[in-house]
C-alpha cells in the first residue's frame, strides 16, 4: 500500500491505497468527492477531467501515487461562498447540461481552456478544444454557448479588476 498526500480543493488530505489505483478511484472512494466521474477508464469520454497543478487532467489516466504532492482541483471545489463559478452558472443559465453525466468533466475542461486562452475564445477553438469530452445528449451547441458566455463573463471581470 502506498500512502498518497495530496491538496484537495485547498485541504491537504492523505490516504493509502494499491499502487495502481487511479486517481479518479481514490478521489470518489477515498475522499467521497463523487461529482468526479468514471465514464469509460480509457481517457476517452472526459467525465473525470479534474485539475492538478493547475491543469485539467483525465482523471482515469494518472495513478493516485503519480498525484502525490499535487494540488487538485475537483468540480466540488469550484463554487466559492455558496455562488457558483463562472462557467457553472453559464453551464446552468444556457442549458448546457442535460443527463448531467459529462457536466463535470465538461465544466472542468471549459475552466481549463477558458484560463490559458484570457478571453480570445472562438466558438471553433472551444469546440476543438472540447474534443476528448463526450457527450451523448446535447449535441454540444448549448455547452459551446455555455462555454463562450463564461469566457465573455470571466474576460469582462478580469479587465475590470486590472
Amino acid at each position: 500500500m502506498a500512502k498518497v498526500t495530496l491538496t484537495v480543493n485547498g485541504r491537504t488530505v492523505s490516504g493509502e491505497c494499491e499502487d495502481r489505483t487511479l486517481l479518479v478511484h481514490f478521489i470518489r472512494e477515498k475522499l467521497g468527492l463523487t461529482g468526479t466521474h468514471v465514464g469509460c477508464d480509457t481517457t476517452q469520454c472526459g467525465a473525470c477531467v479534474i485539475h492538478m497543478d493547475g491543469q485539467s487532467v483525465k482523471s482515469c489516466s494518472v495513478l493516485a501515487v503519480q498525484a502525490s504532492g499535487s494540488a487538485i482541483t475537483t468540480i466540488e471545489g469550484l463554487a466559492a461562498n455558496g455562488e457558483l463559478h463562472p462557467v457553472q452558472a453559464a453551464f446552468k443559465e444556457h442549458h448546457g447540461l442535460q443527463c448531467g453525466f459529462c457536466t463535470p468533466g465538461m465544466v472542468m475542461t471549459a475552466v481549463d481552456m477558458i484560463n490559458r486562452h484570457g478571453g480570445a475564445l472562438d466558438e471553433k477553438t472551444v469546440r476543438a478544444e472540447l474534443d476528448g469530452n463526450i457527450c451523448r445528449c446535447t449535441g454540444y451547441h448549448n455547452i459551446v454557448k455555455a462555454v463562450l458566455a463564461a469566457n465573455a463573463e470571466m474576460h469582462a471581470a478580469k479587465q475590470a479588476a486590472e
